[in-house]
């Protein structure tokens, strides 16, 4: 997929990786527009590709009682509100097919979460829509198999899908990338290297995920150098206070010294 047949993008030319960052669920308009300003300055700077990320709801909870959402549209017509007034594409994860034609009126990209990527009809109504299509690679399955959830947009006559590498499950509380699954991966799709989720530690006795977010640049720098097209990374000024995922998200204020040192070796990369 060539990444300037996502909607509104911009800074294609420049040779950077192209990125997906926003927070992981949308928590209220103030909210996403304070993330959204700051990786906008961030990435005009620095000339990187953007796609602003939010989960419109979380679906995928270990808990009854975890934040699952502010309301299926109101939280989708912040995304819309957002790509609008910075004229950039937005993406959002879809649990049901239902989801698929409903998300596809707010954003440019539809994104089918790891634990759902085999299920056929949720990744066929998301090609359907003619959105472009990230397909999150299942903790549980190898970068080889993911080449059939490609072919599956592929026939469903779309042509703009992407794979996301978010690391394979080791045991029952960490995650590990096989950074050999990038090259493999490319092959067939372009590909992006989630550096946030990869560091997660789910299952945990709480009901609530944990992270190892201090390692998101040792991964960040590391898929980058093995060739990865883009960088997914979710980013939140009071992590500790997010309502979603914040054990393993990135300090909004560590976000410009990350993407500066990922640049500086894709620049390095573009040389060989």
């Amino acid at each position: 997929m060539n990444i300037s047949n996502i909607p509104n993008i911009k800074h294609t030319d420049s040779g950077n990786f192209f990125l997906l960052a926003g927070p992981c669920a949308i928590e209220g308009e103030e909210m996403a527009f304070k993330i959204a300003d700051r990786l906008m300055q961030i990435t005009d700077d620095l000339k990187i590709p953007l796609v602003f990320k939010g989960s419109f709801k979380k679906a995928n909870r270990s808990r009854i009682d975890s934040f699952t959402g502010i309301g299926d549209e109101k939280a989708l017509k912040i995304l819309q509100k957002v790509g609008a007034h910075y004229n950039i594409p937005t993406v959002t994860d879809i649990h049901e097919s239902s989801d698929a034609a409903l998300a596809a009126q707010y954003v440019d990209v539809l994104q089918i979460p790891a634990f759902l990527v085999r299920q056929t009809d949720l990744v066929v109504a998301a090609a359907e829509t003619g959105r472009v299509v990230n397909l999150k690679k299942g903790q549980f399955m190898s970068p080889e198999s993911m080449k059939h959830a490609v072919q599956k947009v592929l026939d469903s006559h779309n042509e703009n899908v992407m794979v996301t590498d978010r690391g394979a499950m080791y045991g029952y509380q960490d995650m590990i990338v096989d950074f050999r699954g990038i090259p493999t991966m490319r092959q067939f799709a372009t590909t992006v290297l989630d550096i946030t989720h990869s560091l997660q530690q789910p299952n945990q006795a709480s009901g609530v995920t944990g992270g190892k977010p201090e390692l998101i640049e040792t991964i960040a720098k590391a898929g980058i150098a093995v060739g990865a097209d883009g960088i997914f990374v979710e980013t939140h000024f009071d992590p500790a206070h997010a309502k979603s995922d914040g054990a393993n998200m990135l300090h909004l204020d560590y976000f410009e010294d990350l993407m500066k040192k990922l640049v500086a070796i894709r620049q390095t990369i573009n040389q060989f």
